[in-house]
């Protein structure tokens, strides 16, 4: 491959496809053979030119299904049926075993289940379909859910199928950005290596945001390019557009990639500066608009008349923005939040922070194993395209998903706030496109001494570091790290010496290559796929591939708090886990027991929960009355980041006359009223929220709430309770106010207070 130096200062300009004229290809390959990674190139025009008819115009025209089969005709025959095969491949994957999974993570569930129920629900993303409080994020990753759900009624595969879709939708994506520049065998390299990524087999199978986030930052960094291309102001409009609804699904986290990608743009476009700066303006205004809308309405609609928004301290979606799910999850300074704190560099709550934190132990097993790979070839992709042209789309593609790359890399790197690890879902299309396209060109080089060896580097980084990972659980398949060690070395080999080689010797090498690369996270992803996940925190791979604590996390892992519990999942380890523990003390304000997990077996409908289902444990933290059992209390009542078993009676008792109220019970701690409200589905108000932290409802609108009859029961046990401050201390005075008050009524080993029985005493 050779590259021209710049010395353009106007458009560049090229074709983009077998014979017909468009702009954007490098000059470069209007002088020498188009490689076989990217499309042939005839003679570079002095202006951009559009097609005149559609491909094919003049010919006789193909039905349609030969034509969804055989795909453009400049591509190669085999390339549309290993696509469609690719998401076929991906399709049943993801699907494989999904209702093991139930209802997930039910504090969504619960929301998904009450937009379904209510429109008022549904465009706010309330918990509940009376409207007490919203989840803490934007509604738009609830949409699908609960448009499904309206359509097909509530079930587990109603919930998650639109995820799985979503996560199929993002291999389809990613191969169409790089088969227009690359060809279709880094299209399909890629797709390949983003469905077998470990993590995000975890949460395209999974009801939490981050499925629609992945979604859109990919088809965000697909429209850059194709503005790239031609410098067409629609294609960064729609980037704009894609970014504002990535908002609306995961609020801050979305406008990580845009500084890398904005500069990208504002340099390499192939239009005027002034133009440049002007579509960036336009692609800013877009995103506002896509955004905006709904948080425009949220701001202006009478606090009065609408839910709390969840996860606030002053009912202000502005202050959960740039608070709790903002600059909070930069510096750990996270009021209402379970945990967080530490600092860059350091230790925090929830894990070790620096530059090494997408590969400890932690987060490696997730979504590191073809990080070093990815690395290297993105260097190598610069230094090739180094003398290119400004408007070089080559140079473009590498810079834009390798930018986005690192920026995220590295603010989950440093993050000293909340941190889990399912996170690093967002890295994985752009690993999967760096090594997709890295491959590719590299490929094409291969007859130079260098890029031979760059990609012996990197296949041998892809074994070495697969081997470290899979010698992490020794237990788990303890031969295929050899496997991968041995086969990495041999193919890695074979690069080196691959212009000796024939042809097909060749492909064997760099076949042997990537077979021994995506070995280890293909087993992860599998043993993914053949377990079910629940709870607020999961992890991908088979037991003990992640070591973080945290609450429901891989136990041990987190400091100066939370216990960690098991997996979240169901024949997971949580039985064991749940004895082990995971923190060095509890809660800022707990008891004597810390967080449910440390001295009892988890007893929920699934074996993994590390004892945070359970039951009566004493102690715990503040928020149950005198002598009840804190968050686990009440039976089963669940803990902070798990949901409870609810037993028939339990159903029974909350169903009856639940008609007559606005809402059947109230609990602390969304994850216990979502168990009750996805069993019975009726409207259970969650008290502070998801942790039990967020002050609504008040003690006064409380007393207000039972005085007007609109709650039948109160549900012992739940959520972080009196963790500190007027936010928690709203729910214990809630909990003392009720235990107090009103007639316990135990049904099984739960209890509930029926708030319209007051006792003797009151």
């Amino acid at each position: 491959m050779t590259t021209q130096p710049d010395t353009s200062t106007g458009n560049g300009t090229g074709t983009s496809g077998a014979g017909d004229p468009s702009p954007g290809t490098d000059a470069r390959f209007a002088t020498s053979p188009a490689p076989s990674w990217g499309p042939p190139a005839p003679t570079l025009p002095s202006e951009p030119v559009r097609p005149a008819a559609a491909p094919g115009a003049g010919e006789p025209a193909r039905p349609f299904l030969h034509r969804a089969w055989r795909g453009r005709p400049e591509d190669p025959r085999w390339a549309r049926p290993a696509f469609l095969a690719l998401l076929l491949a991906t399709t049943v994957l993801y699907l494989y075993g999904l209702s093991a999974s139930g209802y997930a993570n039910s504090f969504y569930s619960a929301a998904v289940q009450a937009g379904s129920q209510s429109w008022k629900a549904f465009f706010f993303g309330s918990l509940d379909s009376a409207n007490a409080i919203t989840v803490d994020k934007p509604p738009a990753s609830l949409w699908p859910m609960a448009l499904s759900v309206r359509i097909f009624g509530l079930s587990s595969w109603a919930i998650l199928v639109p995820e799985v879709l979503m996560g199929v939708a993002t291999v389809g994506v990613l191969y169409a950005a790089l088969r227009r520049r690359f060809g279709p065998a880094a299209g399909l390299i890629a797709g390949a290596v983003l469905a077998l990524t470990p993590v995000a087999a975890l949460m395209f199978r999974f009801n939490n945001p981050d499925a629609m986030l992945a979604l859109l930052m990919t088809v965000t960094v697909y429209c850059v390019i194709r503005g790239l291309e031609d410098g067409r102001t629609k294609w960064l409009v729609w980037a704009g557009v894609a970014v504002g609804f990535a908002f609306l699904a995961k609020t801050l986290q979305a406008f990580l990639i845009l500084p890398p990608l904005a500069v990208l743009y504002a340099v390499c476009a192939p239009v005027s500066l002034r133009k440049r700066f002007a579509q960036i303006g336009l692609s800013a205004g877009a995103m506002v608009v896509a955004g905006g809308w709904w948080v425009a309405i949220v701001e202006l609609w009478p606090a009065s008349s609408r839910p709390y928004i969840g996860g606030s301290q002053n009912n202000s979606f502005l202050e959960l923005t740039f608070g709790y799910n903002g600059l909070g999850r930069i510096n750990g300074d996270e009021t209402g939040s379970v945990g967080g704190g530490g600092g860059g560099g350091g230790t925090g709550q929830w894990g070790e922070t620096g530059w090494n934190r997408m590969f400890n132990s932690e987060i490696g097993s997730q979504i590191s194993w073809l990080l070093p790979a990815a690395l290297i070839l993105l260097v190598a992709g610069l230094v090739l395209t180094r003398k290119a042209k400004r408007t070089d789309l080559t140079r473009g593609s590498f810079l834009a998903w390798g930018g986005a790359l690192l920026m995220t890399a590295l603010v989950f790197s440093y993050m000293a706030g909340i941190f889990h690890q399912y996170y690093t879902v967002a890295l994985a299309p752009y690993i999967a496109a760096v090594v997709g396209m890295g491959a590719t060109v590299l490929w094409e080089e291969r007859g130079k001494v260098w890029a031979s060896l760059t990609l012996a580097g990197a296949a041998t980084a892809s074994a070495a570091w697969g081997y470290v990972l899979l010698d992490r659980t020794s237990d788990y398949l303890p031969w295929l790290k050899w496997l991968v060690l041995v086969g990495g070395l041999t193919g890695a080999l074979g690069l080196i010496f691959v212009t000796r080689l024939g042809r097909r010797l060749a492909l064997a090498a760099a076949a042997l290559s990537f077979a021994a690369a995506i070995a280890g996270p293909t087993a992860y992803t599998l043993s993914t796929v053949n377990t079910g996940h629940s709870g607020s925190i999961v992890t991908a791979g088979p037991s003990g591939a992640s070591t973080m604590g945290g609450p429901g996390g891989g136990g041990g892992g987190m400091r100066g708090g939370f216990p960690g519990g098991g997996r979240n999942q169901q024949n997971g380890d949580g039985a064991q886990n749940g004895q082990q523990g995971g923190g060095t003390g509890g809660p800022p304000t707990g008891g004597t027991g810390g967080f449910p997990g440390q001295n009892q077996q988890g007893n929920g409908n699934t074996q993994g929960n590390g004892g945070t289902r359970g039951g009566n444990q004493q102690g715990g933290m503040p928020g149950g009355g005198p002598g009840e059992g804190g968050m686990g209390g009440g039976g089963g009542a669940g803990g902070l980041l798990n949901g409870a078993n609810v037993g028939s009676a339990a159903k029974a008792l909350l169903s009856k006359n639940a008609g007559d109220y606005t809402w059947a019970a109230a609990a602390i701690g969304s994850q216990n009223s979502a168990s009750y409200q996805l069993a019975t589905g009726k409207p259970v108000m969650a008290i502070g929220g998801f942790n039990g932290t967020d002050p609504s409802p008040t003690l006064a609108q409380f007393k207000k709430y039972v005085t007007d009859g609109k709650i039948h029961y109160f549900i012992s046990g739940g959520g972080m309770g009196g963790g500190g401050g007027a936010s928690s201390s709203a729910s214990s005075r809630i909990s003392s106010w009720v235990t107090a008050n009103f007639k316990k009524v135990t049904v099984g080993s739960a209890t509930f207070y029926d708030l319209t029985q007051p006792t003797s005493s009151s």
